[in-house]
């Protein structure tokens, strides 16, 4: 079975932050401009309040960095716990008591990071004890915050990551599935099209053998056709008009003179994708209901053209009537319902097919499908991969 075609997934969003929040010069240049962004409104804080004489510049963004600094190691190890640990289902509630912990340790460590620093670099300043107390009890609870706000980040990357790789599995399946469909579709038509030509093969050989040995001879030629089909579900229109046209030599050697065949294919449509095989049981229930139920003559007919964006074929007959055909019949057969449920498959509603009265008699079974040319690459023949 043919592979299915790429799906269109949305980006997934955890490399971009990893590479901005946990790796190299953008976690420093982010972790910079918290530092200056904390430093401006401390800033701004002192120069309304302090009648537009606040400290120099420079000193807040030391405090700023002393209060900071401890974060640009923390937050990648908060991510990688969030990462390792994720709180995303009932089974795994245990790990919100490990995270409830680990932002106790990290909170005392950035409290402790921060003191410490600003003791040694600031040794006119209090001692660490009171440096300590003066960093517990001014940004104790704001760290704590900060590690469940990046733990939050991560969690919202994870959920997410998580729908778009459902998503892209419940996609392929779906596709797998429509794949596997259309391949039995197609699968059915070869040995319903075989049992019913050894069926005729069989009347002929008592009634006459040469007509019998010809059928046969024709039969293997259109078997070595279709074991040289390609595997995909599409084929060129001048291929499917080939294999018509080995059928078609069967079913004159069948009726005789009874039967005359006309293929009016325009130029422009023979490398136009259509599903493989779509045409031989149109032509056959055209046969079994024409023909094969009246007496006389009957023609059958082929034509493919163009119209707008859409390829159009017909296969019309001569001899039967739309009124006389049980639709139930034709309801219940493998050719038409094996052809539209395929047309559904490949194209949805911008296909689709149906009968018609011809006049001044006859019927046409109208097939109306998307044009689109079909490259050599787009065909793989049997032994070969696709793409």
């Amino acid at each position: 079975m043919e592979n299915p075609p790429p799906l269109r997934t949305e980006p997934d969003p955890s490399p971009l932050l990893d590479r901005v929040l946990l790796r190299g010069p953008r976690h420093l240049v982010l972790w910079a401009l918290i530092v200056a962004l904390f430093a401006a409104q401390w800033y701004l804080h002192d120069w309304l309040f302090s009648g537009g004489h606040p400290w120099p510049a420079i000193e807040y963004v030391r405090w700023s960095f002393l209060r900071w600094f401890a974060w640009v190691p923390l937050a990648p190890l908060v991510f990688r716990l969030a990462e390792r640990f994720p709180i995303d289902s009932p089974l795994r509630l245990r790990f919100l008591g490990l995270h409830l912990a680990a932002s106790v340790a990290v909170t005392a460590f950035s409290v402790a990071a921060g003191a410490l620093l600003s003791h040694w670099l600031l040794p006119d300043q209090p001692s660490f004890g009171d440096q300590l107390r003066h960093f517990a009890g001014k940004y104790a609870l704001i760290d704590f915050l900060v590690y469940w706000v990046l733990v939050s980040i991560r969690q919202t990357v994870h959920f997410y990551r998580e729908k778009n790789r459902r998503e892209l599995e419940s996609s392929r399946l779906a596709t797998e599935l429509a794949q596997s469909r259309l391949q039995v579709l197609k699968m059915q038509l070869q040995p319903h099209f075989l049992f019913n030509t050894l069926h005729t093969i069989g009347t002929l050989i008592d009634e006459d053998p040469a007509a019998a040995e010809e059928m046969l001879l024709r039969l293997s030629e259109l078997l070595r056709a279709f074991l040289e089909d390609y595997r995909g579900q599409e084929i060129p229109l001048g291929h499917e008009l080939e294999l018509v046209d080995l059928y078609l030599g069967i079913q004159r050697t069948r009726f005789k003179d009874r039967l005359t065949t006309r293929i009016h294919a325009a130029p422009d449509t023979l490398d136009c994708a259509v599903p493989s095989l779509i045409l031989q049981p149109l032509v056959e229930n055209a046969i079994q209901y024409g023909i094969g139920r009246n007496v006389g003559e009957d023609c059958i007919e082929i034509d493919s053209r163009l119209e707008g964006d859409q390829l159009c074929l017909e296969v019309r007959n001569r001899n039967s009537a739309l009124e006389r055909i049980s639709t139930g019949t034709y309801r219940r057969g493998i050719g038409l319902s094996n052809s539209r449920l395929r047309l559904r498959e490949l194209y949805g509603d911008a296909a689709q097919i149906q009968l018609v009265a011809a006049a001044p008699h006859g019927v046409v079974c109208r097939v109306r499908l998307p044009a689109r040319r079909l490259d050599l690459d787009d065909l793989a023949r049997p032994g070969e991969e696709t793409a």
